[in-house]
């Protein structure tokens, strides 16, 4: 991949022997799916594919960017001094938000430089490509600049990044699993407080294999939108009694107790996924951590069942790789994963059946849906770095 990068880059900007190479992940959120913003934990890893990039620093302020992906857009061209979102600039947006970040937090990006990009994440798919590019440039600055920024930092500038300047109200799972993945580990993040903890996860007999529906996501920003306000009028309800900052601060029996406190049958199921979700999560780990992969798998299929159900947010596609995945003798569990409404299933899988699996699922979801899905072993990977 650096040899394909590398010769883009020559084809483009020319070689001159001062260029280097970087790598960032996409992810997969294991479970814990609509907890991040309701301040639960999620667990999600990094993924050993992603986005590639290949940068050089100029001697002006330009910027001159090109996407292997969106070659028929071309060099994208942007001064230092002029960093304002302009749509005509499409994903070259993400970057610009970083480096104004960078720039109003004191951090003195003096110089300007050329990059060529290539990932291999699917687009629209729920794996976090705009993350992964964030987490790029984030570690591209840092590295090029010699400002040695904590990691947790550059994950925050990166999500600041995403939330003020290109518009999206994203929590902060992606760019933490992102920027702070690690190989054969999953990570369990509590969104309230940013503590973390890595999970060896240790599948001698089982894989991870990731279903693309390849139905392009367009109700989820929308949707996600009203989910969020959803459950913050839920835990508002809930605040006029019981003293929490976040729905992921109560225990099942307490949301239990206290749930008639929410006036709306729908806010009250909103809150009862955010509520189940986030104890699934802290289940799962433990039964990760225990090798216990019959329970962590019972757990991957209640999650789905309350995403469906109680959230909302599954859709046909969806549900059908999934509900083929649970119809399938080797698998241990399978759920959604990303936002919803499209995107991706995960899928534990005895490895002796994935060939089976892959076969039969697709074959059944091209029946169902008229096209075809698309497979991926999920190998857990380390986070952004340059290589």
């Amino acid at each position: 991949m650096r040899e394909k990068i590398k010769n883009t880059f020559n084809e483009i900007f020319e070689e001159n022997g001062n260029e280097r190479y970087f790598f960032s992940p996409g992810r997969v959120n294991l479970i814990g799916e609509h907890t991040d913003y309701n301040g639960g934990n999620v667990f999600p890893c990094a993924l050993s594919f992603g986005t590639y990039g290949v940068i050089r620093l100029r001697e002006d302020e330009k910027v001159k960017m090109y996407s292997s992906n969106f070659h028929d857009v071309g060099v994208i061209e942007f001064s230092l001094n002029d960093l304002k979102y302009e749509k005509m600039h499409d994903w070259v947006n993400y970057p610009k938000g970083v480096i104004d970040v960078m720039k109003k937090r004191g951090y003195n990006i003096n110089k300007g430089f050329e990059v060529v990009i290539y990932g291999n994440i699917p687009n629209g798919s729920g794996l976090s490509s705009s993350a992964s590019l964030e987490l790029l440039i984030a570690v591209m600055m840092d590295s090029l600049f010699n400002f040695n920024i904590n990691r947790i930092d550059l994950v925050k500038f990166s999500q600041e990044a995403e939330n003020n300047f290109v518009g999206v109200n994203c929590g902060i799972m992606d760019q933490f699993a992102i920027g702070m993945g690690k190989e054969n580990n999953a990570i369990l993040l509590d969104c309230n407080t940013l503590k973390y903890n890595y999970c060896p996860i240790e599948l001698k007999d089982e894989i991870l294999v990731i279903a693309n529906t390849n139905k392009r996501r367009g109700l989820a920003d929308s949707k996600y939108n009203e989910r969020r306000s959803e459950c913050e009028k839920a835990l508002e309800e809930l605040k006029v009694k019981l003293n929490i900052n976040s729905l992921g601060e109560l225990t099942i029996e307490e949301f239990e107790n206290n749930k008639d406190l929410i006036n709306d049958d729908i806010r009250r199921k909103r809150a009862k996924h955010a509520v189940y979700e986030n104890q699934r999560t802290l289940m799962a780990k433990d039964a990760l951590e225990s090798r216990d992969l019959v329970t962590f798998g019972k757990l991957m299929n209640e999650s789905h069942i309350s995403l469906r159900d109680d959230y909302e947010v599954t859709g046909l596609e969806l549900d059908t790789l999934v509900e083929l995945a649970w119809n399938h003798s080797g698998v241990l569990g399978a759920r959604m994963t990303g936002a919803g409404f499209g995107g991706c299933t995960v899928a534990l899988v005895k490895k002796d059946s994935v060939d089976d699996f892959i076969k039969k699922v697709g074959q059944g979801y091209k029946n169902k849906i008229g096209y075809e899905a698309s497979f991926y072993i999920a190998e857990i990977g380390n986070g952004t770095r340059e290589i």
